[in-house]
């Protein structure tokens, strides 16, 4: 397998490349991380069972997307592949640090650029892709509500019936979803699609860096909802935000509506207290309307 890798990097780069370091770099809990070396450079390899080819395919295609936007910083995808038992995705190598408050600042002003991309195609992406293993549908829709209704929760609601929960309240949700979201106006974005702490960094001179992508254009506020999912960002992170691209009123109502698609895909995915959760906020977005 690494003997297939080494050569991959060697032909997309046109510069020899023999690894004589791996080493497992700790983190993910989808994939597994090396660290891979020639004693000169770096890279950053994902591994997975060869069955899971796309995912990587989708991902490089996410990062080279929002690498080519300039407005905030992705680790460079040099290529994916898969080997008779292993897929693969080989990432420019980043020395990680803790930010501060001005880069921070910086990574809300540079996500809110970001979110300035739009497409003439809607809402969706070229592909499918992953929200950790689980499937995400990305089929073009012109209508928000609808894509949202059909390609996020839905599918959701479909997995968990598969697993046996309960979740008595979905259907009169999905029927809500229209009245909640009245008179809101949604522009397709770029979006990270799952932008929580562990899926951003900064490098050693404080550049702020975002990577694992769920990536489609969708609205914006589903990255915003995501980042006070498990614990929020420092407060300069949304002040940057706001600087350059302001949320429109009646966020704080519609962040649970977007926040319960990811407690869902928990819940399908680890199952744990999920499931509880998500009725909660169920029954919290009813109490908003």
């Amino acid at each position: 397998m690494w003997i297939e890798i080494d050569a991959h990097i060697s032909q997309v780069t046109g510069e020899k490349f023999h690894s004589s370091q791996r080493l497992y770099v700790s983190g993910g809990s989808i994939n597994q991380g090396y660290a891979l070396s020639d004693g000169k450079i770096t890279y950053f390899v994902k591994l997975n069972q060869a069955s899971q080819g796309e995912m990587f395919a989708a991902e490089m295609l996410a990062l080279q997307q929002m690498y080519n936007t300039n407005t905030i910083r992705v680790p460079q995808a040099l290529c994916w592949g898969t080997t008779a038992n292993s897929s693969y995705i080989v990432l420019e190598w980043l020395e990680m640090a803790d930010g501060n408050s001005k880069s921070w600042q910086k990574m809300g002003r540079n996500l809110a650029a970001m979110h300035k991309i739009s497409s003439n195609q809607g809402f969706g992406w070229n592909m499918n892709n992953t929200i950790g293993s689980t499937p995400q549908i990305n089929t073009w829709k012109s209508d928000w509500i609808e894509f949202y209704i059909q390609h996020r929760l839905s599918y959701q609601f479909q997995l968990a019936k598969r697993k046996g929960e309960n979740l008595a309240l979905q259907d009169k949700l999905l029927t809500a979803i229209p009245r909640l979201l009245a008179n809101y106006q949604v522009q397709p974005s770029l979006v990270h699609g799952d932008l929580w702490g562990g899926n951003v960094s900064f490098t050693v001179d404080c550049e702020p860096v975002i990577f694992d992508p769920a990536t489609y254009f969708g609205d914006r506020e589903v990255d915003i909802a995501m980042t006070e999912l498990f614990g929020g960002f420092p407060p300069c992170f949304y002040q940057g935000y706001q600087e350059v691209f302001p949320l429109a009123q009646g966020y704080e109502k519609r962040k649970t509506l977007y926040n319960l698609y990811h407690i869902l895909n928990h819940s399908n995915l680890f199952s744990g207290g999920y499931a509880s959760q998500a009725n909660e906020m169920i029954e919290q977005i009813f109490r908003m309307l």
